[in-house]
């Protein structure tokens, strides 16, 4: 009787190994694979490449989509917010507008996009699904309308952008700017979520909404929250992206969203209680920009890319889930 107590211990806890590290085994797997097949990959420059370029911008809206999914929600507005919100600021500043008025207006416009989300979803109890389909599509009609189709808006050579150069490609202490900027998101989130009473409403929003309405809880007020926070952290991104390459290009913000929420269920995988949380989503995300990077270096182009991202997704979800699925038989 011992041994085969002894012996299911040690299945459950293989089990629990196996849903616990199915990301991070990937994210390790991966690194060895594509130092081995690209001296460029494994270059400190190539390394500090990818956090910059391939994780910051998605790691922002994938903190957005985390706390979103959280709640028990999806936003497929997020390149909406991030979008507007360059859109705005790329705008003013090439009408000659001061740099923190431009940047200032284009995160008010994000905020307006979520603020749009939290009514619908809030205010008028419309599915999350259905109501940022919506504005995903208002958004769209609206960026090419405001740019005669489709047109980028582009910010002349000669333009006093010192500080905006400085928010994309500043350094403090040898860190790279966009990297304390989402240092200080992750922080921020992280403490919302793990240590105030939103992120409890939150949590509680998410698991069992009926529940929390019944227990007091102010839950369409936090829903609502969430999803204008999850729009001011996509605005962000997109002020960095329009940093980052002096311009605005329409409908651009959109190459956020499947990886957000990629990153979000994969992350999902290290917790116990296979619920979002900011650790599992920055795991993702970058597992998700060494993927494109490693591939990219290798000589796979964009539509090979997009069905090893999809293939590496449903495996490392097939093998979390079903050790999940094993476990909860005994």
């Amino acid at each position: 009787m011992s041994r085969t107590m002894a012996a299911a211990r040690r299945r459950d806890l293989t089990l629990a190994a196996i849903v616990r590290w199915a990301t991070p085994s990937a994210l390790l797997v991966l690194l060895v694979l594509f130092a081995a097949a690209s001296p460029t990959f494994r270059t400190p420059g190539n390394l500090l490449h990818i956090l910059v370029n391939n994780f910051t911008l998605p790691a922002l809206v994938a903190l957005g989509m985390t706390l979103v999914v959280s709640a028990g929600g999806i936003d497929l507005s997020v390149g909406t917010s991030a979008d507007i919100a360059a859109m705005i600021a790329v705008t003013l500043m090439a009408a000659g507008h001061g740099l923190l008025l431009s940047l200032g207006a284009g995160l008010a416009g994000a905020l307006a996009v979520g603020l749009v989300d939290a009514l619908l979803i809030s205010g008028l109890g419309i599915s999350p699904f259905l109501a940022t389909l919506g504005v995903l599509f208002v958004g769209e009609s609206v960026q090419q309308l405001a740019t005669n189709g489709g047109t980028p808006i582009y910010l002349v050579s000669n333009f006093p952008s010192a500080g905006l150069a400085g928010l994309a490609h500043g350094a403090l202490l040898a860190v790279p700017a966009p990297l304390w900027i989402l240092g200080a998101a992750v922080f921020l989130v992280e403490v919302l979520l793990r240590r105030t009473a939103f992120g409890r409403h939150v949590r509680a929003s998410g698991a069992a909404p009926q529940v929390a309405r019944y227990s007091g809880l102010p839950v369409r007020r936090t829903i609502g929250l969430v999803y204008i926070l999850s729009a001011l952290l996509c605005g962000i991104a997109g002020l960095l992206l329009a940093a980052t390459v002096k311009s605005y290009v329409p409908l651009s913000g959109n190459a956020f969203l499947l990886d957000a929420i990629g990153a979000v269920f994969v992350g999902t995988t290290i917790s116990r209680e296979a619920k979002p949380n900011v650790l599992g989503t920055l795991l993702g995300v970058f597992l998700f920009g060494m993927l494109h990077n490693g591939l990219l270096l290798i000589g796979w182009n964009f539509y090979w890319q997009q069905v090893a991202v999809g293939l590496l997704v449903f495996g490392v979800l097939a093998a979390s889930f079903s050790a999940r699925r094993l476990q909860a038989r005994d």
